[in-house]
């Protein structure tokens, strides 16, 4: 298949966008907070200039902020769309679960289910926008995914980017992680990481599995310096076996969904498991389409210019289809 890309911010004058058009844009955004499930403070972004009637919800993945999609958001909104986003739980700008700030944790999935159900309730269908778009990426996909199929109504397309219905894990953990995170998580009193987890630290760009973006990588790496207060570290114990646990329950679930979705993958993503995107699309055959972006590693948001601009182009598509 043949893309013509649309017109999106490229890596080549990457800097000056960042410092010059996008962050003039980032100035003008509305940032406020929402009581969550068992009232959680949750901070979340709109962005929302001149008029449109057609606006995407995003839902960023596990470690990240809104914080870090100014790009994106920049790009989308110079399409036509508003633009809304929130903080999960435990991470981001919203407030932290346990004593350890730097580990990723969550009581039960679903809580971030519900926060996002009532963040598009509470706060989005209010404003009136006769078109309501889901985008959701990795952890965020999952989230969209449970999402979808408990409120089939409430969204008129949705986009899932490299979503987490499966955790790509070596052979030898395939049977293991989930029972191992489980009696892991029992055993102590308090969270504590999953084997191989830490708290953040500022890893290197070589060799990393998730985007070939220096300067995208870079970015964020500099974001969480300057903002440390959004940093995130390892998973714990209990956020594993929840995840994987809620992963399966996107497939178990999905053939409620009745939204046009879309599925994309990077056929280099090694973060989650590429095969469970096809058993997902199978159980919504006729409401789902699933586009493998040839070499493209998990942040297809993030990505180089070559694999970024088949993602957004495949959105902007998708979204643009009546």
């Amino acid at each position: 298949m043949t893309h013509s890309t649309l017109p999106f911010s490229q890596e080549a004058s990457f800097n000056t966008m960042m410092a010059g058009p996008i962050s003039a844009l980032w100035q003008q955004r509305h940032q406020s907070t929402l009581q969550g499930a068992n009232y959680c403070q949750l901070s979340w972004v709109s962005l929302t200039p001149g008029c449109s009637d057609k606006v995407i919800v995003i839902v960023n993945g596990r470690i990240e902020s809104y914080y870090k999609y100014q790009e994106l958001f920049f790009d989308l909104i110079n399409q036509g769309y508003h633009i809304y986003a929130l903080d999960h739980r435990g991470q981001g700008m919203s407030q932290r679960l346990i004593a350890d700030a730097e580990m990723g944790y969550v009581d039960q999935f679903d809580d971030y289910v519900t926060d996002l159900y009532r963040f598009i309730t509470d706060i989005v269908m209010p404003q009136g926008y006769q078109h309501h778009y889901l985008l959701g990426h990795s952890m965020g996909g999952a989230i969209s995914s449970l999402l979808l199929a408990r409120y089939p109504t409430i969204f008129d397309r949705a986009v899932l980017s490299a979503p987490m219905h499966g955790i790509h894990l070596k052979p030898s953990l395939r049977f293991i992680a989930e029972p191992l995170a489980r009696l892991n998580d029992h055993l102590h009193r308090q969270p504590t990481y999953a084997p191989g987890q830490r708290c953040y630290y500022p890893k290197p760009f070589v060799n990393n599995p998730l985007t070939h973006s220096e300067i995208r990588f870079q970015w964020f790496k500099d974001l969480y310096q300057q903002y440390p207060q959004i940093r995130l570290g390892g998973a714990s114990n209990r956020w594993v076996w929840q995840s994987i646990a809620a992963a399966r329950a996107c497939i178990d679930e999905a053939s409620n969904i009745t939204t046009p979705t879309l599925v994309l993958q990077g056929s280099a993503d090694h973060i989650v498991d590429n095969q469970a995107h096809a058993r997902f699309c199978q159980q919504i055959p006729t409401k789902s389409r699933l586009v493998t972006i040839t070499d493209a590693r998990h942040e297809l948001l993030f990505e180089s210019d070559q694999y970024r601009n088949i993602a957004l182009t495949e959105i902007c598509n998708h979204f643009a289809t009546l």
